[in-house]
């Protein structure tokens, strides 16, 4: 069953549920009328590919000209879009980069928005600015480099958008600092850790998905990800998005930005820390503290799961309904998988939209 939304009924979560269409007629409506829940992509001739179920854009990668210090990191980002447009920062995940939001980007600008796309700590181009101290990849550290960079720019009340760590520093940012953001775009909903509860089991089968939890918390998980980190990648992507195919050159282009001198030392503490193997970085206790409350997201939000999520199976929202005070869309969308944005760029670029028009979205909690 395929799942679309009912966009103008207010509710705590709303999806209704319609037969799946294999309908792949493009889509000529263009970038500002976007399908919500679609995924029909626009085709141009001699531009194009097949995905397991649907057509999808391809354009040419990004390239992160642009540098920026910012709290303890140099980063480097894409920055498209007119500069007085509304601004929309796009956040990858692990084991990802920038490249997730290829065919994203291009459908934003043409709607309207001007769109920063960083390289997270660890990650491609993006430095720390001091040589020693800690490689930290815990969640406070992500959000406070959110902060930071969107201060470094100037950026007033952005759109925060992501998935996986990603959504997770957004998800940092939106509940701490809900003055400083316009609206969120969180996969998997909300991301904030309960590193109290990391130890309690789930069931089995998603167990055996995040093998590299418990992988990464060994010496030999840490001498593993330094030699293969390529490999490792790969094995995550296939068990993320079964049904996304994605090219050898697509993956070895993604794969330089593991190459960053710091990735290995950051993922490897992110994974600890969020299984309380590893204390944080002293710098970061009192957002860590703050985090520990489960707090609140009150700005204007759209929650997407995949229904191909290999790892993180899709749900109905309403387990964290409670977890966002503010307006509220969930959504479910058809064949993609964790890396969502990648696999449905139209459907990633539909909520960005939705959350810069929220008044069709329903109340978090009834």
């Amino acid at each position: 069953m395929a799942i679309t939304v009912v966009r103008r009924r207010p509710c705590a979560v709303r999806v209704s549920y319609s037969a799946e269409s294999n309908d792949l007629t493009p889509d000529r409506s263009g970038p500002t009328h976007l399908q919500s829940g679609s995924n029909h992509e626009d085709q141009e001739p001699g531009d194009e590919r097949t995905h397991a179920h649907e057509v999808v854009l391809v354009n040419p990668p990004l390239n992160a000209t642009n540098r920026i210090q910012a709290g303890e990191l140099s980063i480097a980002y894409v920055d498209e879009g007119r500069h007085d447009a509304e601004p929309v920062v796009l956040l990858h995940g692990f084991p990802y980069d920038i490249h997730s939001y290829d065919d994203v980007v291009p459908l934003l600008v043409e709607a309207g928005f001007r769109v920063l796309v960083p390289y997270l700590r660890g990650h491609g181009p993006t430095t720390f600015l001091r040589p020693d101290g800690p490689r930290s990849g815990q969640q406070a550290a992500l959000g406070a480099d959110l902060l930071a960079f969107m201060d470094a720019l100037g950026l007033e009340k952005p759109i925060l958008a992501g998935y996986d760590w990603g959504a997770r520093a957004a998800c940092v940012v939106s509940a701490l600092w809900p003055d400083r953001v316009r609206g969120l775009v969180s996969v998997n909903g909300y991301l904030i850790q309960d590193i109290a509860t990391s130890q309690l089991p789930i069931r089995p089968d998603l167990e055996a998905g995040l093998w590299y939890f418990w992988y990464f918390s060994t010496d030999r998980g840490r001498a593993g990800l330094s030699e293969n980190r390529k490999a490792i990648a790969e094995v995550i992507w296939k068990r993320n998005s079964p049904e996304w195919h994605f090219t050898r050159d697509h993956l070895d282009l993604v794969a330089e930005s593991f190459e960053n001198a710091a990735y290995v030392d950051v993922v490897i503490h992110s994974y600890r820390h969020r299984l309380g193997l590893a204390p944080g970085d002293p710098q970061y206790e009192e957002i860590e503290s703050e985090l520990s409350k489960r707090p609140v997201i009150t700005v204007p939000t759209v929650t997407l799961d995949g229904q191909a999520d290999g790892n993180f199976p899709a749900t109905d929202g309403s387990s964290t309904a409670h977890l966002f005070s503010g307006p509220r869309l969930h959504r479910q969308v058809p064949r993609a998988g964790h890396n969502l944005p990648a696999e449905s760029p139209r459907s990633f670029a539909e909520a960005i939209r939705d959350v810069a028009d929220p008044s069709g979205l329903g109340k978090g909690t009834p």
